[in-house]
């Protein structure tokens, strides 16, 4: 499995983007998709994952503002980043968690720049 990620770019505080992840190759079973960002300096940090199941999970400092959202058909996960922040620059990775962990996929990161 291969993970194409999209999306990254340049914006002001305030503003918006949306980051796309597809994933080649067939997934079967439990599954996670997710979106992971690191910061200059900083851990990598969870900020958000759907089940296959559709169940969502977001870090507490994006609730509210970031939606997460998966297409099943397409092997395909999007995050829709809103009201963004300084603090939301980093580089952001997809990722593909497949049977509770037992493999994981990385996508090439993309950066997320928020200019004030």
């Amino acid at each position: 499995v291969q993970l194409q990620a999209s999306g990254g770019g340049l914006v002001q505080t305030g503003g918006s983007l949306r980051l796309s992840c597809a994933a080649s190759g067939s997934i079967v079973g439990y599954n996670r998709m997710g979106w992971y960002r690191q910061a200059p300096g900083k851990y990598r940090e969870l900020v958000a994952f759907v089940t296959s199941g559709g169940t969502t999970n977001y870090a507490d400092a994006v609730k509210g503002r970031f939606t997460i959202s998966r297409d099943n058909a397409q092997n395909s996960v999007s995050l829709q980043m809103n009201s963004l922040k300084p603090e939301d620059t980093a580089v952001y990775f997809c990722n593909l968690n497949v049977a509770y962990g037992r493999y994981d996929y990385w996508g090439q990161g993309t950066q997320v720049t928020v200019s004030s």
